[in-house]
């Protein structure tokens, strides 16, 4: 009889055979029991073959050193046709440039990649805080509220629909799209929406978005930075298909949203278990942009990247078949003690808080990784202004999912200084 590990019924990883772990099984996430299975691969199997899960079969990339080989070869490990662990369904396949090799991939993500530049985001920097003010100081206190609804989500969403100059008040719109993108049963193992429905959202999604590229295609760009725009007037992106068109809008509304909002929620619930760690924060705010990275590295707000191998290959003494599906586990490379000092435990003033893998390495390399970072920052710097502590007075609710490690709630309560 197998021990159980969780209330849910999940099994303790250490009593079942080796051959028998399935990383990919979304309930580990949900009950945010994934670790300890992490930990065995890791320790005993850190490049692990399952036969049969609900994706197929797949190899699990678990160890940083092992990660980096596989996300720097591109020759080798490629991204086509998509970067997830479940394929996309034949009759509704979308492409993007980050599930795309070079040289295509190279001109599409070079298209958008000026709205996130440095020059770009001393811009957008000013109206982040403004932004972040104004939720912050509409917040109730002395009541319970949900910090992802009205925090986490509230503030990426004002960010998205300005980085894709989206009707303003329409905003929620784009939460509701990024959402449909990562939930589905094919997917990453979220059973919360039928595939069907999936497909109706984000139909939706290419119809108000094709009014909007219609709008702009003809028009000066000017100063404009807005992803649209830019892809309109882009030679590598002008001429998309309208599935590719939708590849990349959602690949954009993903990548500026969930990563965000989980590291907010995640940032919040790490203080709140690590009290000693909060009390340095109140004592040394300047302590911020060094917890924003580990922040960042603590959640891994997307678990894993998937490729294909392209040719028979070793990896960590295994040997992997030309077509076998390579998953890199960065949520579990970001516990690798080998690489990382304590890794389990949360430390805002680490010494080198960069060496994480959550942004990914080499081409794929997370485009708006200083975008994210600076919105955290931005927000801890003001809250820590107006409040002694964010605190968590229930257990968040977690998304089901082996792709986003997502808060779905979290109730909190504020404490005003």
């Amino acid at each position: 009889m197998n021990e159980i590990l969780h209330t849910s019924g999940i099994p303790d990883p250490y009593s079942l055979d080796l051959d028998a772990i399935d990383v990919s099984d979304p309930r580990l996430f949900e009950a945010d029991v994934h670790g300890e299975y992490f930990a065995r691969l890791r320790e005993e199997a850190p490049v692990h073959y399952c036969a049969n899960s609900a994706f197929g079969p797949f190899w699990s990339v678990t160890k940083f050193d092992d990660i980096m080989t596989v996300d720097k070869d591109f020759q080798l490990y490629s991204s086509e046709p998509v970067i997830v662990i479940g394929d996309n369904p034949d009759d509704f396949v979308l492409e993007n440039f980050i599930g795309m090799d070079p040289p295509k991939h190279d001109g599409q993500r070079k298209a958008v990649e000026g709205a996130v530049s440095p020059s770009s985001l001393a811009k957008l920097e000013p109206l982040i805080r403004h932004r972040v003010q104004n939720i912050l100081d509409g917040l109730p206190t002395g009541e319970t509220f949900d910090w992802v609804d009205r925090v986490s989500i509230e503030l990426t969403t004002q960010m998205l629909a300005t980085l894709f100059d989206f009707p303003f008040e329409r905003r929620r719109k784009l939460t509701y799209w990024s959402d449909m993108t990562t939930a589905s049963p094919d997917v990453a193992g979220d059973d919360s929406v039928t595939r069907e429905e999936r497909q109706a959202a984000l139909n939706e999604c290419l119809d108000e978005f094709t009014v909007l590229w219609n709008e702009r295609v003809n028009r000066d760009p000017g100063d404009n930075f807005d992803f649209i725009t830019m892809m309109a007037h882009a030679e590598a992106t002008r001429n998309m298909k309208p599935m590719e068109f939708l590849g990349n809008l959602v690949l954009l509304i993903v990548g500026g949203n969930d990563t965000t909002r989980n590291s907010i929620s995640g940032g919040v619930l790490e203080l709140n278990k690590n009290p000693r760690e909060y009390d340095k924060l109140r004592d040394q705010p300047e302590l911020i942009p060094k917890m924003v990275p580990e922040i960042i590295r603590y959640q891994t707000p997307l678990m894993h990247m998937r490729r294909l191998a392209t040719a028979d290959t070793t990896l960590n003494g295994q040997h992997i078949k030309k077509g076998d599906k390579v998953v890199m586990w960065y949520v579990s490379g970001n516990r690798d003690g080998d690489k990382i000092d304590k890794p389990d435990d949360f430390i805002i003033d680490r010494a080198n808080p960069r060496t994480h893998l959550s942004f990914g390495f080499g081409i794929h390399r997370c485009m708006g990784n200083r975008l994210g970072e600076m919105q955290l920052r931005v927000l801890w710097e003001e809250i820590m202004q107006r409040f002694k502590m964010v605190e968590v007075v229930e257990e968040p609710t977690r998304l089901k999912s082996n792709f986003v490690h997502g808060i779905t709630r979290m109730p909190v309560r504020l404490h005003p200084h």
